[in-house]
């Protein structure tokens, strides 16, 4: 996955969960066993919570294993 596709579907993932910045979402996923987590692919934005170190869950819209956690797009794990 090329960084700008990550940074874009981060930065919606941020927008989808109602923060001001990715920071703010770190902050509420270290304080919790779950994170958002979005489809990396392009035209999908579906969302769901998955383990932190998510990196190929399954999106129940596109039917492939794309989802992606937000400390995984974030490049903290």
């Amino acid at each position: 996955m090329d960084e700008a596709l990550q940074a874009a579907k981060l930065a919606k993932l941020v927008e989808i969960e109602g923060y001001d910045s990715a920071d703010e979402l770190m902050g509420a996923v270290f304080s919790d066993a779950v994170s958002p987590a979005i489809c990396t692919n392009e035209g999908c934005d579906f969302t769901c919570e998955m383990e932190p170190d998510q990196e190929a869950g399954y999106c129940e819209e596109c039917h492939t294993n794309t989802m992606k956690a937000a400390p995984v797009l974030a490049g903290l794990i």
